[in-house]
């Protein structure tokens, strides 16, 4: 019966980290980025960190009511549009 519950332990764990497939996250583009932070499109890198801040500390995850995947998109969000 042990040798049972080991080898079903093992396959578990082999389909947990090997054959699992995470969800794709669906890329953002360069619009829904201005429109997630309430940017213009001429608005500069500091328009865009200061709207990120102000964004971010309101939905950070520690705060009571805080969301991650509302700070995750917002950094993506903060990402895309400083490289450009």
């Amino acid at each position: 019966m042990a040798k049972f519950l080991l080898l079903a332990a093992l396959l578990a764990a082999g389909w947990y980290f090997f054959l699992r497939r995470p969800a794709a996250k669906p890329p953002i583009d360069e619009q829904e980025a201005r429109a997630i932070l309430g940017v213009s499109a001429s608005a500069d890198a500091d328009t865009i960190r200061a709207a990120h801040r102000r964004l971010v500390s309101a939905v950070h995850p520690d705060r009571d009511g805080g969301s991650p995947e509302l700070a995750r998109r917002i950094n993506a969000a903060r990402d895309l549009l400083l490289k450009r």
